[in-house]
């Protein structure tokens, strides 16, 4: 008896599958460009023809630097077909980040959107590689031309643990680390993200979310799996999301909390969507109040959590049938927990100092420790690194801390480095930011730690308010006075737009500076008061 022959794991499976039962179907919409699953696999056997014609052999690592277009969504399966590692280059980045990047992961061939021609420029001139670059987009698009004279090509993955992506975190201190995520990983997440996301072949994605980060937390290959329609887009602007919505029948895009909020505000929000919409929300926790605005303009939110090292959302706060007849008060915050590990990732966990998992009480505070097929294979060419980030079983160290609930959910409360410690009582950031953010007049809020010579810190709140909205500093610390304890309320309040990283992240590293380098306090103040 012959024994089984079994596959190897691969995402691009998706589309070569998609090219034949979904062969018709309108796989990808690009401003005027259409066009289908067969023809996106066609461009991405001959985009893999491409690159094996400029040299690039398995193993070798691709960049990409683009907005969300056509060409970085065929990048993520026409360089794996090469047999090529996938590095998708931050367009928000400073040319030196970039520079760094092209030297740290060797890249021998850069894709470029004309718009990000300049970044790139500026970028080789201080680095030490010397990439062949193939430009694209107008005025002159080299790479259609190059595309459709290749052959196609493509190279089998014999093995599904191998290295298919480089993904350079944004870290708002230190040098890039390189997230290297594998074959069996990125299907098994991709399948996970299209379960619960209820993707299927009436499915319209936007492309809200960079693909760059995460790689488009695995959804390049969960939309193609499902025979959806890929909406590429851009930039990230609430008229242009709000005309996908209403014009296009977008019913799925991802997003920080910021981007809802601006959407929240924005003009044409004024009356509810006239079709189920879905939003996946990563980043910082929703705020309850954002949460019901939301519900009210008819579009649902559904949390994930996961990291840069977790190929997206490990976590996501699966609906729970009960819920549905609580009060609002009572269902918002259940909603803006993190919740429970994916369907493909194992269980995690929530651990004290010493390693020993917290009681899930929803109140002890541990690290969030997360394990299984969607967690990175390393950090790239920094094995110090991966081992710091991991503990001798194999469980990777989040540096997240929060709470296990007795249903399981896990709610975030902090990164480690951002609890504030006043007077040797905790106070988590993100309790205060939700009290302040259910202000109506408060779009967003940042709450950082200011040291203190008596309390050791205070709290710090930075808020920008909505559109033509108004309130003092001393309204919104009689408003969360009356929410959570005295202590906890921020003893400064500051006015501003927040400061972000490339991919969007508030800074809290900048606030923490200013609040450091502004005299706000007394020595004789008390943080009760």
């Amino acid at each position: 008896m012959h024994g089984m022959v079994f596959s190897e794991l691969t995402p691009v499976a998706f589309a070569a599958r998609a090219a034949k039962v979904f062969a018709d179907r309108l796989a990808v919409v690009d401003g005027d460009l259409r066009y289908s699953y067969a023809e996106l696999w066609q461009r991405a056997r001959a985009l893999a023809g491409l690159l094996a014609g400029h040299g690039v052999r398995p193993g070798d690592r691709v960049a990409v630097l683009a907005p969300n277009t056509h060409v970085l969504l065929e990048a993520h399966y026409g360089v794996p077909l090469a047999g090529g590692v996938l590095v998708a280059l931050n367009t928000r980045l400073a040319p030196a980040e970039i520079a760094y990047i092209l030297d740290h992961s060797a890249a021998g061939l850069v894709i470029v959107d004309d718009v990000c021609r300049d970044l790139l420029t500026e970028a080789l001139k201080l680095s030490a590689t010397r990439p062949v670059v193939v430009g694209s987009g107008q005025p002159q698009d080299e790479y259609e031309s190059l595309l459709a004279a290749a052959t196609p090509h493509e190279v089998p993955v014999t093995d599904e643990r191998s290295l298919l992506s480089v993904n350079y975190t944004s870290g708002t201190t230190g040098r890039p680390k390189g997230v290297m995520y594998h074959h069996r990983g990125a299907y098994l997440q991709a399948l996970a993200m299209a379960y619960h996301a209820k993707l299927d072949t009436s499915s319209r994605y936007l492309w809200t979310l960079p693909m760059f980060h995460t790689n488009g937390w695995c959804f390049p290959w969960a939309v193609t799996a499902a025979g959806a329609v890929h909406h590429c887009l851009r930039r990230v602007s609430p008229p242009d999301i709000w005309h996908a919505i209403r014009g296009s029948g977008v019913t799925h895009f991802c997003a920080a909390p910021t981007v809802l909020a601006m959407l929240a505000d924005d003009p044409a929000a004024a009356a509810p969507v006239p079709h189920p919409v879905q939003v996946f929300v990563g980043g910082a926790p929703p705020w309850p109040a954002l949460l019901a605005r939301m519900g009210e303009l008819g579009i649902g939110i559904r949390h994930l959590y996961g990291l840069t090292e977790t190929f997206g959302p490990a976590v996501v706060c699966d609906w729970q049938p009960e819920w549905q007849d609580l009060p609002a008060e009572q269902r918002t915050p259940l909603m803006a927990r993190q919740g429970i590990a994916n369907i493909v990732a194992e269980p995690l966990r929530v651990v004290d100092s010493h390693g020993a998992d917290v009681p899930a009480d929803g109140d002890t505070l541990g690290e969030i420790l997360l394990r299984g097929n969607d967690v990175m294979l390393g950090y790239y060419r920094d094995e110090a690194a991966t081992a710091a980030a991991t503990t001798a079983d194999g469980w990777f160290r989040s540096g997240d801390l929060g709470v296990l609930h007795p249903d399981g959910y896990v709610e975030l409360r902090d990164r480690a480095k951002d609890v504030i410690i006043s007077g040797g009582e905790n106070i988590t950031c993100v309790e205060v930011e939700s009290a302040l953010t259910q202000h109506p007049a408060v779009l967003e809020a940042a709450v950082v730690g200011a040291p203190h010579p008596k309390w050791g810190e205070v709290p710090i709140a930075y808020v920008t308010l909505r559109a033509g909205a108004s309130v003092t500093a001393a309204e919104l610390g009689t408003f969360v006075r009356a929410r959570i304890a005295g202590f906890k309320a921020p003893r400064q309040v500051v006015f501003r737009e927040l400061p972000r990283t490339s991919t969007g992240k508030i800074q809290k590293n900048l606030l923490r500076e200013q609040a450091a380098r502004a005299a706000y306090f007394a020595a004789d103040q008390s943080p009760c008061q």
